[in-house]
């Protein structure tokens, strides 16, 4: 006897142990019953077992369970123990009845995977679902071999009753199902058909478009072939045809269907970024394809550890990217795109495909014709997609290539103006714009189309007569171009330039039967034309008139005043006294607004034929028409200067300007317009120079002294160029002993025609123009230089240099960096230097100038603070700033008044107790001397003790002084 005999004998024997036990055990037996059987003629094909089946879930490795009641009505126990050590304790019962008269063959199937009821999220992706089936009979089903299902073949008597107990490997059961096993066959034979047809169709797609992509090499081709291999890849897994390239088991099937969806959801998202081009829409576009496709490319790994997770995930960025895709391909089709107009038929595809594959796997479809038609349907889609990116290519390939006609070439060449075409049929007198000029000027769709009246009334009032004129021109003529601008007026209210440019088209008798050409909006050329010609005209800020127009007016007035006695023209150049102060302290936006408020208010007083320009930052010329009567223009430029005297408030602060007014009458009929107002300009620098506030005449010796000016300025630049300036050193003496304690330097020019101009005259040139910081520099280089040479020739010296510096050279952020670099040069002693400053320089900027001098004390120079007498705050600024010494003025010094002797002896107490030296100026007599010595006074510097003198004299005192310092 064989094993599997023994093994059918022992089942029997155990089936009648326990029916001989089954009544002394129910009472301690579990309730599980057997479903209702399923009544099975010899008609039926296929029955759905599924609904009749129930699933017993974590019950051991034993299971009991009542059968069916028999045909003679009796329910018997029965108890199956799992075959497999690795079982759950998953059950499934169900039962069948024979109510034929006859034997019944058929087969029990169970698919290991089924799209159907999947679920969106953690997917069930299928395994084995049956390890065995046992009847109530007690022999064991055979299992039929099948790579896909779970297939068990079983024999029902005529009108048996048998309750089959099912060991599932997992709890889910998806279907099961009852075939004939001839229809099943036939069943699984039809589908292989389909499957292969699809399977081919997807296989040549793929190879096609890659192929497609080898030969044309744009850049949507390899996105469509990737998607046709991911479709390919997901059908081979869900065909079964895997398994016949590979041998894999039932949980790397799992793998590989989550990694094929994974691939499919991947590559859906690289042909739409791909297609659409969506990086040229937006970059921010191309990084988040990029994120988004990167962590699919996570998806990989996810799915070797939990397919479930990775499918999900998979599914549900499909179906993202099936509802982003059709929110872009609206959009860029609405801006007419034409890659996603193309792609409308594809994306409406699969959408279907998308809304029955979620159907599908909700489980509200149920078919077995519905996954593989959902694998049909992806090979469709390829389809559809490879013939769009096929008509794409080869569309634009023509087009590259220039395979076009002369009029397609005209026709994209207008296109691309983007100008509008303008069709006039004169026979029938109907104008048709392509696009709608209607639409441009926000009118109803069609109105400027029809009779080419139907345009006059949207014309400007100075345009219309000029327009039916040029078009009379046209038809009279018969030849030409209509060439013409005109304004058409919008539903808005504003005007539109328009440009057209037409030519006429002849029939057979000569006459003209059509206008055919273009119209286009040129309203921003014109506007832009507007402006240039408003900002070459008149000023940015105030509006007013700029320096060559106001000059234009002035030469039209003075034509005019010379051949009419009524016309006597007076020009006034006003400008305002400390704008740059105000600037400083308030910025320049509020110096702008002081000169927009300023310019209303001149507006005020001025009449229609009068003229107010800027001519420059804060100079204004004014030419005055209106009155003749020099009282009156006298009144009218006091009350100039009143308007500008009026406060203005900014920022909760009252300011309260002035203004230097220069006035030029018209008398010389000789005379043009740009003297007149170079006169008015002297005049008005004239008041200036007397302290501002005040209105000032022209009078001819002004002219002199400004070109005398502007000479000695050419003269000065050109001086320092050629080194033709010196430095003469006054002696400044030790009163305690009378020895030389050092030299002040002063700048000297012996001009070559003018003679010796002396330093009052020249250097406030300087300072108002860019002459200073050189001219400051070149006593510096030459006081060290002088001072290094004397002592070559004698040795070291006790003595210092003291150079002045003008408020330009302190308020320069270079000027640290110059010293240094001279002393570097130069090899001179820093502390033989010393730097003369007077309080007014550090008025200007306080904070500025005591950075720079703590800087030029850090190197060791000494700093004096001259004129220390004359200004106001010269107090605050001995303790503020770096100072070791202080030139008491000589208007302190000679006071005649019985107070100057306190005075000076409060100033010197007070330096001493601050530990500065005290140098006294304008010493007139020796007594004088005397008694400042007794106040604590260490050095004098006047005409006493020697007038200023050449580098070679100086050198010639100091040999004298000091005749001990050098041996031979």
């Amino acid at each position: 006897m064989n094993v599997r005999s023994l093994t059918r004998l022992s089942s029997r024997v155990m089936l009648f142990l326990l029916a001989a036990f089954v009544t002394s055990a129910a009472p301690f037996a579990s309730d599980v019953h057997a479903a209702e059987p399923v009544k099975i003629s010899r008609d039926d094909t296929a029955l759905d077992l599924t609904e009749m089946t129930d699933i017993y879930t974590n019950q051991g490795e034993a299971f009991q369970v009542s059968t069916a009641a028999g045909a003679d009505g009796i329910r018997r126990r029965i108890e199956v123990r799992s075959s497999s050590p690795t079982h759950q304790g998953d059950w499934a019962v169900f039962a069948l009845a024979n109510v034929s008269e006859e034997q019944l063959e058929r087969v029990i199937v169970a698919p290991h995977f089924r799209l159907v009821g999947s679920k969106m999220f953690w997917p069930d992706l299928g395994s084995q679902r049956i390890m065995a089936i046992t009847p109530s009979e007690g022999f064991a089903l055979d299992r039929e071999p099948s790579p896909d299902a779970d297939v068990f073949r079983i024999t029902l008597n005529p009108g048996s009753v048998i309750t089959f107990v099912a060991e599932l490997s997992t709890p889910s059961l998806p279907q099961l199902y009852l075939w004939e096993p001839s229809a099943y066959k036939d069943t699984v034979n039809a589908f292989t058909l389909y499957r292969g047809i699809v399977l081919g169709i997807a296989g040549l797609l793929a190879v096609f478009l890659t192929i497609l992509f080898v030969v044309k090499g744009t850049s949507m081709l390899p996105a469509a072939a990737a998607l046709a291999w991911a479709v390919l890849a997901y059908i081979c897994v869900d065909f079964g045809f895997l398994d016949q390239l590979i041998s894999i088991t039932a949980s790397d099937q799992r793998v590989w269907r989550a990694c094929a969806e994974v691939a499919l959801a991947s590559s859906l998202v690289i042909f739409l970024f791909t297609y659409l081009n969506l990086n040229r829409w937006h970059v921010n576009l191309g990084y988040a394809t990029l994120a988004w496709v990167f962590c699919l490319a996570l998806l990989f790994g996810v799915a070797i550890y939990d397919p479930s997770v990775a499918s999900g995930i998979a599914r549900l960025s499909f179906a993202l990217t099936a509802t982003a895709g059709i929110l872009l391909i609206v959009y860029l089709g609405l801006n007419r795109y034409d890659r996603a107009i193309l792609l409308v038929p594809t994306w409406a595809l699969t959408l279907v495909w998308l809304f029955g594959a979620w159907l599908t796997v909700t489980g509200q479809l149920d078919n077995d014709i519905i996954q593989p038609a959902l694998g049909g349907g992806l090979v469709l889609i390829v389809l559809l997609i490879g013939f769009t990116v096929m008509q794409h290519a080869f569309a634009g390939g023509a087009y590259q290539q220039g395979l076009f006609s002369d009029l397609e070439r005209q026709s994209l060449a207008l296109t691309g103006s983007g100008d509008t075409v303008w069709d006039w049929d004169v026979a029938r007198d109907r104008v048709v714009t392509i696009p709608d000029v209607s639409l441009k000027l926000g009118l109803p769709a069609g109105l400027m189309h029809g009779p080419v009246r139907n345009w006059l009334p949207r014309l400007h009032p100075d345009d219309r007569d000029r327009f039916k004129a040029t078009l009379d021109v046209l038809l009279e003529h018969r030849r030409g171009r209509l060439a013409h601008e005109f304004r058409l007026r919008a539903e808005d209210g504003h005007f539109h330039w328009m440009q057209i440019r037409a030519r006429p088209v002849l029939g057979s008798d000569g006459e003209i039967i059509r206008c055919v050409g273009t119209i286009i909006d040129i309203t921003e050329q014109r506007n832009s034309v507007e402006r240039l010609l408003q900002d070459a005209m008149h000023d940015n800020l105030t509006g007013l008139p700029n320096r060559q127009v106001f000059l234009d007016r002035l030469q039209a007035v003075l034509t005019l005043a010379s051949s009419s006695d009524s016309v006597r023209p007076t020009v006034m150049a006003i400008d305002i006294d400390r704008y740059k102060q105000v600037n400083d302290a308030l910025g320049i936006a509020a110096g702008d607004n002081i000169l927009i408020a300023l310019t209303r208010r001149l507006r005020r007083l001025l009449r229609p034929q009068d003229t107010l320009a800027r001519l420059a930052g804060d100079q204004f010329g004014l030419i005055l028409v209106s009155e003749q009567d020099p009282v009156k223009v006298a009144d009218f430029a006091d009350a100039i200067s009143k308007a500008i005297m009026v406060p203005i408030n900014f920022a909760n602060r009252e300011i309260i300007l002035t203004a230097s007014i220069g006035l030029a009458s018209w008398v010389d009929q000789q005379e043009s317009g740009s003297e007149l107002l170079s006169n008015a300009e002297l005049a008005m620098y004239r008041a200036k120079r007397g302290g501002g506030n005040r209105v000032e005449p022209f009078r001819p010796i002004f002219r002199s002294s400004g070109t005398d000016r502007l000479q000695i300025e050419t003269d000065l630049r050109r001086a320092i160029e050629r080194k033709e300036l010196s430095l003469a050193y006054q002696p400044v003496i030790r009163l305690s002993d009378g020895e030389v304690a050092g030299f002040e330097a002063l700048l000297r020019w012996d001009h070559p025609r003018k003679g010796s101009i002396p330093p009052s005259e020249f250097i406030p040139i300087a300072e108002s123009s860019d002459l200073i910081e050189p001219l400051g520099m070149f006593a510096l280089e030459r006081a060290s230089s002088d001072l290094i040479g004397w002592q070559r020739q004698t040795g070291d010296l006790p003595i210092f240099v003291a150079v002045n510096l003008s408020s330009a050279q302190v308020l320069n952020n270079g000027l640290y960096n110059d010293v240094r670099a001279l002393l570097a040069k130069s090899e001179c002693d820093p502390r033989q230097l010393k730097l003369e400053l007077t309080e007014s320089v550090m008025m200007e900027n306080p904070e500025q100038a005591r950075l720079v001098l703590t800087k030029l004390k850090e190197l060791g120079i000494g700093l004096a603070l001259d004129d220390f007498g004359t200004g106001y705050s010269s107090l605050a600024y001995l303790t503020q700033f770096p100072f070791d010494t202080i030139k008491v003025d000589k208007a302190l010094v000679r006071d005649v008044r019985e107070k100057r002797a306190v005075l000076l002896r409060s100033v010197i107490a007070m330096a001493r107790a601050l530990e500065m030296a005290v140098v006294a100026e304008g010493i007139e007599t020796d007594e004088d001397a005397a008694e400042l010595a007794k106040m604590g006074c260490q050095f004098g510097q006047s005409f006493l003790f020697g007038p200023p003198t050449s580098s070679e004299a100086t050198l010639r005192l100091l040999r004298e002084r000091f005749p001990l310092t050098k041996r031979a």
